[in-house]
């Protein structure tokens, strides 16, 4: 009986242990499960979400398990499709919910997971609706860089055949020279002069380096022409051709949908001032696997075949004004403009002048990311019109800025193109180009 009970008690402890095991890995579960979902609603709610006053918006998080929405003022109710809206809802999965915001404001909505731990909150913009005119149109770009932008810096061979690299070290790729001496720069011309005329005594260089200013001090070297050099590599100034996006009912322009970057630095050129001007398509390099397409063209340079003034060059594209020539030919009329939960997978419309005029092609919107993580390759699309993959095999460089319209709305431009692939590619929502 002794043995027996001793072997009863054995086993009971042995289920206990594994029991405790068992709630032990499950909490540990929870914990991870938990810890993982908080980074993913992170990351993928976006912090800001635009609706127009008035009008009941259907809107999908990519939220996991059981999250709660509430919203901290009551000018926004929020609902799900059979509950009368209120201020606090709770969503699982990626089941759509209502927004109504019944007056113009930012307001905040509060993000929680499993209704107790709280992921973040979104920015919520009841704004009055808007309207812009899609183009799709060429245009020449020319950008003035703020400052003497120094690609990078290489060696210099000297009359006595040395080699040597006064800027090694003291100066970096991306840095912007602003003055020399005190004096302030506007072009390259004026620091190589002012350059030669120090011959080799040291000389002081105002530069902006990221959000640093900084004053530098160096000795130009001789170089076996007899001119004197930084042993730089410098810039002032970019060009090329893209697409006209949208014009609003107050001139302003955008187009892009990307920013101009500088292909030897890589980040967005900072400007001082740029400008729009006609260009004239010359021919159309059709693209293919591995190989993007191009448009060639040439820039009209010239007080009479100016169309804007540029005014900000952004990650999300280029901004400004348009002249009185560029208003006067576009003949489009202006449609709404969609916001990130207007835009679905499904058919939509490419518009482009590529062929010599302006006209609306079929895409075919294969992804939508609604996160903030993203912000120029948010839609996902493929080119399914005959006509536009006959004449370009689909997306091709200089296609950047043509407008994505979607049931009457414009909701994106064209950005990038898949570079295996070209009748695909990606697009930016137009939300944030307008907001730029």
């Amino acid at each position: 009986m002794q043995e027996t009970g001793r072997g009863s008690r054995k086993a009971e402890k042995k289920r206990k242990g594994k029991k405790h095991r068992l709630l032990k890995a499950g909490m540990l579960l929870f914990l991870l499960s938990a810890g993982l979902s908080y980074v993913y609603l992170n990351r993928s709610v976006p912090d800001q979400v635009n609706i127009v006053q008035g009008e009941q918006e259907f809107i999908r998080f990519p939220l996991l398990f059981h999250s709660t929405l509430e919203m901290k003022d009551k000018e926004v109710s929020l609902g799900n499709p059979s509950d009368i809206p209120s201020s606090q809802i709770r969503i699982s999965g990626n089941e759509p919910f209502q927004m109504l915001g019944m007056k113009e404001g930012s307001y905040q909505m509060e993000v929680r997971l499993f209704g107790f731990l709280k992921v973040k909150d979104v920015q919520v913009d009841v704004v009055d609706e808007s309207y812009v005119i899609p183009c799709g149109t060429p245009v020449g770009i020319y950008l003035k860089s703020d400052g003497i932008l120094v690609i990078g810096t290489g060696t210099l061979t000297g009359a006595d055949g040395m080699e040597v690299e006064p800027a090694y070290g003291i100066l970096r790729s991306g840095d912007y020279i602003e003055a020399i001496n005190g004096k302030p720069l506007s072009k390259k011309e004026e620091l190589v002069e002012a350059v030669n005329q120090a011959g080799t005594e040291r000389v002081t260089l105002k530069i902006r380096r990221g959000e640093e200013e900084m004053t530098i001090a160096m000795n130009p070297a001789e170089d076996k022409d007899g001119t004197y050099k930084l042993g730089a590599w410098v810039r002032d100034d970019t060009q090329g051709i893209g697409t006209m996006t949208y014009l609003d009912l107050n001139g302003r322009f955008g187009a892009l949908g990307h920013g101009i970057s500088d292909s030897d630095i890589g980040g967005v050129v900072e400007i001082q001032e740029g400008a729009l001007y006609e260009t004239q398509i010359l021919g159309i390099e059709k693209g293919s696997s591995g190989n993007p397409g191009v448009m060639s063209g040439i820039i009209y340079y010239g007080p009479g075949s100016k169309l804007g003034e540029i005014d900000a060059n952004t990650e999300t594209g280029i901004f400004g004004t348009a002249g009185n020539s560029l208003i006067s030919r576009t003949s489009a009329s202006p449609i709404p403009v969609g916001y990130r939960q207007d835009v679905k997978t499904g058919p939509a419309l490419l518009r482009s002048s590529v062929s010599g005029q302006v006209k609306d092609y079929q895409i075919e919107i294969r992804k939508v990311d609604y996160s903030a993580n993203h912000r120029t390759k948010s839609i996902v699309f493929e080119v399914t019109d005959q006509d536009l993959l006959t004449l370009t095999g689909g997306v091709i460089q200089g296609m950047s800025g043509s407008p994505i319209i979607q049931e009457g709305k414009l909701v994106g431009a064209v950005t990038h193109v898949f570079v295996q692939d070209s009748t695909k590619g990606y697009g930016i929502f137009i939300e944030n180009m307008i907001k730029h």
